[in-house]
């Protein structure tokens, strides 16, 4: 395949010029020809997309360059086609002013030669090349700045969703008024100052409002009912709790993020009037940013269905927080909800996460083009040099790993902290085929990243991949954005402009919410919600193994919390917890169902009895001088069927059986349990 040579688009009336130029540029470059300026942007409307680089003449006639670089200009063309104009009046100071102000990137004389004109041509491609990778780059770490902002809302409303039993919309939608009434309140007062990105940061920050409720006991949590007073002041310390687990965080504690949520964890259930908690703040000793999503919350619950509850419609919901009935709020607040009451009802309706993104990076693309780029004339090389130092120094300051790869020929070439970190050369040649950056990457990750890069097209050319890289004796997630390169047609993929982030502090982090969420904050089993989801998937992925699912309780608990107490009470079911951790096996699923009850799902061949018996007989113990007794029922898939729902409601019943018949056995179900079943009162345990 014959090398791709970059396009010139050479405007010129006299054609002489245009002949005697591309005699010159022929070998290097691919030339196009327009005789005036209206033909050079019915070119430019249909291919600019092609062209590397316009050569226009200064003085023609029906439209002259100055009329072009206008168009040009009206159209942002200049930000695609960088314009070196031709004249051989380069001393008309006032001239080449106004060539500089529309946009024009250098000036050559018509009688300049050869060298001097390919040099001054390639220079203004390779600054403008570098100028794009820049921003594309700074855009790049923007989107998945935001990307990451918004994969966090939506973690966190399936974590609230799975724990708290509220809609996973809610965290989105404290996220979007918040954002809403704050932006609001900046053209109300300057008594709270905000700048866009402190706004944004905040309404991020507000996903993290409730996350306190991941330590709070499921059985207060999802709660139906009414707290009684006892359950009200547990339920009250999520706030607390939620900005102690912040505080806690290993990491990044001097981010104003971080800074920003402990501080809307702990003071978002704060009265205006005092009488709120944990602290009891009033006024504005209460952070705005704790006051808004306070708001924001209330709103929301109001307006939301809850399994408890029908949605309050928008104007009796507004006006229960104006009369007071929901709490205490600031003034100014309530004016904002007033007066963009019916804003935020419409935006509710459409916004979504991916939506918010979008409008954000919207925000991002206007401020990147409201920016002009610099003129530059003889100063070329040197500026080329100069963004070259900035590059290199920016890579080294990031703690990012960039690289760039080449297909013809196959070579990776990477940052100065890439080879620091990866111990390689700076250039390596082949590295599909390098024993080094294969040791490093693995080859099924090569692989992966590969077929990726061919599934890339022009229109979405940004691949992102997540994998475990051997770095320092060490295996560490990072995570590589990738973007594929065409040439200057679109036809033939040439290169790939890359980097490497270390997210392993990130996987940790998410792996650890997503555990919290997932397990009982007592015993450290599996919650019920969590084991019933992985039951249900290990059931519909085997078709021919066999199961049993096991339900049994601890004889006597009641009795235990009654003449030891409650705290006794949850050492035992810490203990049992542990023992029956120890006693099955790592494919076996173990939850709390609820209280003292406990399910077991166990994968099997034969021999299921002899497993039962074996976990059976390792939970019973004398425990602090207290003997642990439990009563245990068994329901197994090859009697009752493969449905999660029958497979539960029958081990119950065999647990309330065996309990019937005199508690500390087991029983498993057999169809004489379904006869009798209906006239067995539940019996306490």
């Amino acid at each position: 395949m014959g090398e791709v040579k970059q396009k010139i688009l050479l405007v010129d009336d006299d054609w002489f010029n245009r002949e005697l130029m591309e005699e010159l540029l022929k070998d290097q470059y691919d030339i196009l020809h327009a005789d005036n300026g209206k033909q050079a942007l019915a070119i430019l409307q249909q291919s600019r997309n092609e062209i590397d680089v316009m050569l226009l003449d200064m003085v023609m006639p029906e439209m002259d360059g100055l009329q072009v670089l206008e168009f040009m200009n009206k159209y942002n063309w200049v930000d695609d086609v960088p314009v070196i104009m031709i004249t051989s009046d380069g001393k008309n100071d006032q001239l080449v002013e106004k060539a500089y102000e529309l946009g024009v990137t250098d000036f050559i004389d018509k009688g300049e030669g050869a060298v001097k004109l390919s040099r001054r041509i390639n220079n203004t491609i390779m600054l403008y090349a570098k100028q794009r990778k820049l921003v594309g780059l700074v855009t790049e770490q923007i989107y998945e700045k935001e990307k990451s902002n918004s994969l966090m809302v939506n973690i966190l409303s399936h974590i609230v969703e799975f724990r708290n039993g509220e809609s996973g919309l809610h965290v989105l939608h404290i996220n979007i008024i918040t954002e809403m009434i704050l932006r609001h309140l900046q053209t109300k007062t300057d008594k709270y100052p905000k700048t866009t990105s402190e706004i944004t940061m905040i309404a991020t920050a507000s996903a993290l409002h409730d996350i306190g409720k991941i330590g709070i006991p499921d059985a207060i949590l999802n709660k139906p009912g009414r707290f009684t007073p006892e359950e009200f002041e547990i339920m009250k310390e999520h706030s607390a709790l939620g900005a102690s687990m912040l505080e806690k965080i290993p990491f990044h504690q001097e981010e104003p993020l971080v800074k920003v949520a402990k501080a809307i964890c702990r003071w978002h259930h704060e009265r205006f009037d005092g009488r709120g908690y944990p602290d009891g703040l009033k006024g504005d000793e209460i952070p705005i940013e704790a006051q808004v999503v306070a708001l924001a919350d209330v709103y929301d619950a109001l307006t939301s269905e809850r399994v408890y509850k029908k949605a309050i419609p928008h104007e009796k919901a507004k006006q229960m927080i104006l009369d007071g009935e929901c709490g205490a709020f600031n003034p100014l607040l309530l004016e904002c909800l007033q007066e963009i009451g019916d804003e935020i009802i419409e935006e509710l309706k459409v916004n979504s996460v991916g939506r918010n993104t979008q409008k954000q990076m919207a925000n991002v693309t206007s401020e990147l083009l409201r920016h002009k780029e610099l003129t530059v004339s003889e100063k070329t090389l040197r500026m080329l040099e100069h963004e070259r130092t900035k590059y290199r120094f920016f890579a080294s300051m990031s703690k990012e790993i960039q690289f760039e790869y080449t297909v013809a020929p196959p070579m990776v070439t990477i940052s100065d902290w890439g080879v620091e970190q990866l111990g390689l050369e700076e250039v390596t040649m082949d590295p599909r085929h390098n024993e080094n950056v294969l040791r490093l990457m693995g080859e099924e990750n090569l692989q992966k990243i590969t077929e990726l890069l061919h599934k890339a097209t022009p229109d979405n050319p940004v691949v992102q991949y997540d994998c475990r890289i051997h770095l320092k004796n060490q295996e560490r997630w990072n995570r590589m954005t990738c973007r594929a390169m065409w040439s200057g047609n679109n036809k033939e993929y040439v290169s790939v402009i890359g980097k490497m982030t270390d997210v392993q502090e990130e996987k940790d982090h998410l792996s650890n919410l997503e555990y919290l969420a997932s397990h009982d904050g007592l015993t450290g089993l599996m919650n019920h919600m969590s084991a019933k989801k992985l039951i249900q998937e290990k059931i519909e992925e085997s078709e021919g193994g066999e199961f049993a699912m096991v339900i049994f309780d601890l004889d006597y608990f009641k009795l235990a919390n009654d003449n030891f107490g409650h705290a006794f009470g949850d050492r035992v079911l810490q203990h049992v917890a542990k023992r029956l951790k120890q006693s099955i096996r790592s494919g076996d699923v173990a939850a709390r169902v609820g209280g003292d009850e406990i399910l077991i799902f166990l994968t099997y061949k034969t021999g299921i009895e002899s497993i039962v018996n074996r976990i059976f007989h390792s939970l019973i113990e004398d425990f602090e001088g207290f003997q642990i007794s439990i009563s245990m029922g068994v329901a197994k898939t090859e009697t009752v069927g493969r449905d999660y729902a029958t497979l539960f409601h029958h081990a119950d019943q065999a647990l309330y059986t065996a309990k019937r018949e005199g508690r500390g056995q087991f029983r498993f179900y057999d169809a004489s349990m379904s006869e009798t079943f209906s006239a067995i009162s539940p019996i306490e345990g």
